[in-house]
């Protein structure tokens, strides 16, 4: 009969669910047992230095909710574990006699694998095993599971089964006896990717940890918010008053999420006064299958522990990703995949669906997207430089390519009626020689040559499709070297050039965070972008019909003014 066991592979917990993403499944009832007695093949010995590399790095296989913090270590040179079982005491008691009798100081800690109270009197409360292993010392009386995490570490094991062993044998009978499975898409995958989701696992929960109460976000947003913040703690409090929220996180001892946009100027004062960490959330940018405008969960979050990403006069960790992360070739290589497969399925932040337009432009005229933002938007009122308005964009465009054909889509949250930024009928003309009405965003990139946008994230999706790129503000996609920048300079000014795939894996891949919205767990954004076929796991929310009818309401007391 077979069994199986997570063994080291231990996920972490996120609110109520802990899922298995590695299990070892061997005969008997000890698989690892099992799969650690039998001769692995010579192969397999590089795959395990790669696993025992993957698990120290991402600190992997802790058992949930343990403090993360290093134990006092004092004048102590050996680390005896606190076996917290009955049947080991006297085993415990006496290795701490033989090292008190040879003068050895030691630092005595309960086993952090271990479930039972304490057997031996003076024991430490449990912590992480890696801050465990950070500290150097030879263990002494360590468990199995921690024992493998040690010989994953390179830390010294004093006595024991796994004492003496080698660490790649080790590990590589203990891999051919595991086998992983993708959550998202229900089948088997490689260990290495489900090692790889179990360290965005592990990153998730502790930056969740770290959190402990919420501002500015609507209540709409809020279940999905404590999907994102899903961690062994408890949950954070919702608040939309911000003295309440600073006093809410002092309590709690942990940081201050705001949602960016609607977070008061003083908001960062009032924190630092009350020695409260504040960190900022926006929306990601491939967010949902529909707007957020119609109270649709978002699936993609921007979380900076900064500043919000749009704001150019800070720096924001996007910012700081972008200038000085590495790209090794293998996140190129998934870069260039995931912007390949964003612009073959026609994927926007929104993914509106529509007609594609007949564009009117006479043969020989260099034809210019002009995409229309929401003027009172908080990256309007940090990013745009003297051109700040809808109106203002098309005449600076029309000034700077007079023979051009300009085409202007006006923003789908101001169609619909919801957010500021009309222009009056009679002032396009001139400056629009087409106005593109209730059309998806997506197709039009393959009718068009250039793009001018202030901040628009448009301008990031023409570039992933190869256009040039002209921003008369300073978007987080500027100052890269990857397009005409007429905007001021951010600060501190960016002075690296970037690939087109660089800035993807560091603006797609390696900032934001993504909620699966069918599992409603801790995604990469390859698992995003296959849910955006599914529309209906975007449903509007429970006030989308009277957010509609004030569209309805907005739109025809524009008609009647005569407004675009």
């Amino acid at each position: 009969m077979l069994h199986y066991t997570t063994g080291p592979f231990r996920s972490p917990r996120l609110g109520a669910r802990q899922l298995p993403l590695l299990l070892v499944i061997a005969t008997g009832p000890d698989p690892v047992a099992t799969a650690l007695s039998r001769q692995p093949a010579a192969p397999g010995l590089a795959q395990a230095r790669q696993v025992m590399a993957a698990m120290a790095a991402g600190r992997l296989g802790a058992p949930p909710g343990l403090p993360r913090h290093h134990p006092e270590v004092g004048a102590a040179r050996h680390i005896l574990l606190d076996p917290c079982d009955p049947a080991g005491r006297q085993a415990a008691l006496a290795r701490l006699h033989a090292l008190k009798a040879a003068d050895e100081p030691v630092l005595l800690l309960r086993d952090p694998f271990a479930a039972g109270a304490p057997v031996l009197p003076g024991s430490l409360p449990a912590t992480d095993p890696w801050c465990l292993l950070d500290l150097g010392l030879p263990l002494h009386g360590a468990s199995r599971d921690l024992a493998l995490l040690a010989l994953a570490a390179g830390a010294e094991l004093a006595d024991g089964p796994l004492a003496g062993a080698d660490a790649a044998t080790t590990w590589a009978a203990l891999l051919a006896a595991t086998r992983a499975a993708d959550p998202f898409r229900g089948e088997a995958c490689s260990i290495e990717q489900g090692l790889d989701l179990l360290a965005l696992w592990q990153a998730r929960e502790a930056e969740g940890r770290g959190i402990a109460a919420c501002l500015g976000i609507h209540p709409y947003k809020r279940e999905r918010v404590r999907e994102l913040l899903a961690s062994a703690a408890p949950p954070p409090s919702f608040s939309g008053n911000p003295e309440r929220a600073v006093a809410l996180a002092a309590r709690r001892g942990g940081a201050l999420l705001a949602w960016s946009a609607s977070a008061p100027e003083d908001l960062p004062a009032r924190c630092a006064a009350a020695g409260v960490e504040l960190r900022w959330l926006e929306d990601g940018f491939i967010r949902s299958a529909g707007l957020g405008a119609a109270f649709r969960a978002g699936a993609s979050f921007a979380l900076d522990q900064c500043g919000p990403y749009y704001d150019p006069g800070r720096e924001s960790d996007l910012a700081r990703l972008l200038a000085t992360a590495e790209f090794p070739p293998a996140l190129l290589t998934r870069a260039r995949a995931l912007r390949l497969a964003v612009v073959a399925r026609g994927v926007t932040k929104y993914n509106l669906t529509g007609a594609v337009p007949e564009i009117a432009a006479p043969p020989g005229r260099i034809r210019i997207l002009v995409p229309g933002q929401v003027e009172d938007d908080a990256s309007i009122r940090l990013g745009a430089g003297r051109v700040r308005q809808n109106l203002h964009l098309l005449r600076a465009v029309r000034a700077a390519a007079p023979k051009a054909f300009i085409l202007y889509k006006p923003h789908p949250d101001i169609e619909a009626g919801f957010r500021r930024g009309r222009i009056a009928e009679a002032e396009l003309e001139g400056l629009a020689d087409q106005v593109l009405r209730g059309v998806p965003m997506a197709p039009l990139f393959g009718l068009v040559d250039e793009v001018h946008t202030i901040t628009s994230l448009t301008g990031f999706e023409a570039l992933l499709r190869g256009l040039p790129v002209t921003c008369w503000g300073t978007p987080f996609y500027a100052g890269w070297g990857l397009t005409e920048d007429r905007g001021p300079p951010a600060t501190p000014p960016r002075s690296r050039h970037l690939t087109l795939d660089e800035l993807v894996a560091g603006a797609l891949i390696l900032y934001p965070r993504c909620i699966d919205p069918l599992t409603r767990l801790p995604c990469p954004p390859e698992v995003l972008l296959d849910r955006m076929d599914r529309p209906d796991l975007f449903p509007t929310g429970r006030r989308a019909r009277l957010r509609a009818l004030q569209g309805f309401l907005t739109r025809s007391i524009a008609r009647l003014r005569g407004w675009q």
